[in-house]
């Protein structure tokens, strides 16, 4: 259910389009170290074994993972394996201004897919805070000039993108759906442990199709390292556990506004890695997502 958005709530909804910008700048380092949906796959096995000891008792018997399984099987899907094995693959065909503008459509597809399939009923003002939210990444990618926006095209990568941007937001609902049973429902790790427990299973799949199709290669280093506990500690298991408890309090219809947040912070530290100040178009775009989450959830 839908509620007033509080400065909690938020804080929430604000950390994990942070930490995913940063899961973005860290992967660009380390693209040359390790194929990109193998990286996927050790990052959500190394949340595995992080998230493990803090709610083991989901793998007994009874606890309610087994008799749920095929709810807990497509939110591994959706969330863990489809969504970022889909974001992966548009990264190798694809630009990343091209990537993140089709990503730029998220809080859209929340609303076409809660009006189709959850019941949501649109309103104006969430239409209009999706505009705004979109002028706002629009105004980021394009660095304030018209012409990068004309030059852009749909590549064969941006559609692998679409499909991204969909399981994202079918995941984001299916959160608030009250099937869980309570011992897993009211502990977060368990929540997230039962969902990465068949995410990783998904992931490795993908990964063994990666190897299978092609000759990958692993250039294990302490950078590496360090950028896999970053990834499965930062966007895995912080960034999923605040975008759970951010969903239930204000519903994945104004939940979406806040991931447009992800390409204001990726270039914000994409300047500070180059030293560059950030520019007036950072601000006036920050104005127009933050009005884009105001305006969707006024009452």
């Amino acid at each position: 259910m839908t509620q007033k958005i509080s400065p909690s709530t938020a804080l929430l909804l604000t950390i994990p389009p942070l930490l995913w910008a940063g899961n973005a700048i860290v992967g660009r380092l380390v693209h040359e170290m390790v194929p990109p949906i193998t990286l996927n796959f050790f990052r959500w096995a190394l949340a595995f074994l992080i998230l493990l000891p803090l709610a083991p008792a989901i793998f007994r018997q009874g606890s309610g993972l087994w008799a749920n399984r095929q709810r807990f099987a497509l939110l591994g899907l959706l969330g863990i394996g489809l969504y970022n094995a889909l974001q992966y693959l548009a990264l190798q065909s694809s630009t990343p201004i091209n990537v993140t503008l089709v990503a730029a459509g998220m809080p859209v597809w929340m609303l076409l897919v809660g009006y189709l399939f959850f019941g949501l009923q649109v309103v104006r003002k969430q239409i209009a805070g999706a505009v705004l939210s979109i002028a706002g990444v629009l105004l980021v990618l394009s660095r304030g000039n018209l012409q990068e926006l004309l030059a852009f095209h749909l590549v064969a990568g941006d559609i692998f993108m679409i499909f991204a941007t969909i399981a994202w937001s079918f995941y984001s609902w299916l959160l608030t759906q009250p099937k869980d049973p309570p011992a897993i429902r009211n502990n977060w790790a368990a929540f997230l442990l039962a969902q990465v427990a068949f995410g990783v299973v998904w992931s490795g799949l993908f990964a063994a199709g990666e190897w299978t199709l092609s000759a990958p290669k692993i250039l294990w280093s302490w950078p590496l390292a360090a950028a896999l506990l970053f990834v499965a500690v930062g966007p895995a298991i912080i960034a999923f556990r605040c975008w759970g408890a951010g969903i239930q309090r204000a519903g994945p219809s104004v939940a979406g506004f806040f991931s447009n947040l992800t390409p204001l912070f990726a270039a914000l530290m994409s300047s500070a890695f180059l030293g560059e100040l950030p520019h007036w178009y950072h601000v006036l775009a920050f104005v127009l997502i933050v009005g884009g989450i105001v305006v969707s959830s006024r009452r």
